[in-house]
């Protein structure tokens, strides 16, 4: 099920598929286990200039619309989900230097970025604020040309492996949302440091840690945007690549775990029979393809929206995140059951695939603040 995608959309799908499947599939068991960082998938992946998707080719990058980054979001999960959370954290910082930096700004990080030199990460989530960045205490005070940076972070995929962090910082206390600026930070600076890397139950290929800022000088020439004006690409930046690029995660690894079953399905003989003959199991493979193909229209249609007609209600992008994500988990539950025992097993993927798709029910607002937020729109709250 394509939805008559173009002939360029088609190109993006079968490059970045073949790619995925030859260089990314046979380490994905591995990196689970070892918890490896995805370096070497993502080198194959520059090398087609995939970390460049969502930068315009005046940077170096292939300035490709919303529905191509959630095709090669969705065939690289397939293979390793752990990669593609990996690129879509990439993109995401790529697309706030976009968005707000200036002109020096662009040229200096964006082609690196697009050439996949430099791996870029967004800072945004804190102990005591959660998803909320209202609440948020990393501060940023301006001492001469320099800002003086404390503070921390959590939960930062690339952290430690990136290159360039763009965090949310308060500038301003007494201002409320209006106090909150945006720097790009470069690692390495005295007082930045990062804590151990988070021990997760999927995703272990992405690098999540905690960030310490400890009277960090940030040159005030890394602001981007002006100062009390950091929520805004933040929000641009996770509607438009977090909250599909997390779809689109949750996408591939349902199809996955679908072809894995059906598959299963044919070749798993009992008693003289293929388990799917069983009218049960059929019942199941049902299901999850329905679960599959609605994701697949769901988010294609909402990411065509958002290319041809922008700017497309914000709620498409929390419907598409907040359905993905849960069909995924319902998705590989029951690849689960298809496997029987054996897909409990780390002998075979299946259990890979749940433990990845559950993380994405967190990744990016939880199912709860989604269902929450989504409310609200709808009833004009």
């Amino acid at each position: 099920m394509d939805l008559n995608l173009s002939k360029d959309h088609k190109i993006v799908k079968e490059t970045v598929s073949k790619i995925a499947q030859k260089e990314l599939v046979p380490r994905a068991s591995e990196i689970d286990r070892t918890h490896s960082f995805v370096w070497e998938g993502l080198k194959k992946l520059k090398e087609a200039d995939v970390l460049g998707l969502v930068i315009p080719s005046e940077y170096d990058g292939m300035g490709m619309d919303t529905l191509s980054f959630v095709v090669a979001i969705e065939e690289i999960a397939k293979a390793c989900a752990s990669t593609a959370l990996a690129v879509v954290s990439h993109s995401i910082c790529s697309y706030i230097i976009l968005c707000t930096g200036n002109e020096e700004q662009k040229k200096k990080y964006l082609p690196s970025m697009a050439k996949g030199e430099r791996l870029g990460a967004f800072c945004v989530h804190e102990s005591n604020c959660g998803s909320n960045a209202l609440a948020l205490e990393t501060r940023a005070v301006l001492e001469g040309n320099d800002y003086i940076v404390s503070g921390s972070k959590i939960f930062i995929t690339n952290a430690q492996e990136a290159e360039i962090y763009t965090a949310l910082v308060r500038t301003d206390p007494s201002k409320g949302p209006q106090g909150i600026s945006m720097l790009l930070i470069e690692k390495g600076p005295e007082g930045f440091s990062f804590g151990k890397k988070e021990e997760k139950m999927g995703l272990n290929g992405t690098s999540s840690r905690e960030l310490f800022f400890q009277d960090c000088r940030v040159s005030k020439e890394n602001l981007l945007g002006k100062e009390g004006e950091g929520l805004k690409p933040v929000g641009q930046a996770i509607i438009g690549f977090g909250f599909f690029g997390a779809a689109a995660i949750s996408l591939g690894i349902a199809q996955v775990a679908l072809d894995a079953s059906i598959k299963h399905a044919k070749e798993r003989v009992i008693a003289g029979n293929p388990i799917g003959a069983n009218q049960l199991i059929q019942s199941l493979i049902t299901e999850m393809s329905l679960g599959v193909d609605t994701t697949r229209a769901l988010l294609y249609s909402a990411a065509l929206r958002r290319d041809t007609n922008p700017p497309s209600p914000i709620v498409d992008a929390l419907k598409v995140k907040l359905y993905a994500s849960e069909v995924a988990v319902d998705v590989t539950n029951k690849a689960l059951q298809v496997y029987g025992g054996h897909g409990y097993c780390r002998d075979f993927p299946i259990e890979r695939y749940y433990r990845d798709a559950r993380g994405l029910t967190l990744h990016f607002k939880t199912t709860e603040l989604l269902k929450a937020d989504i409310g609200k729109m709808l009833v004009g709250l």
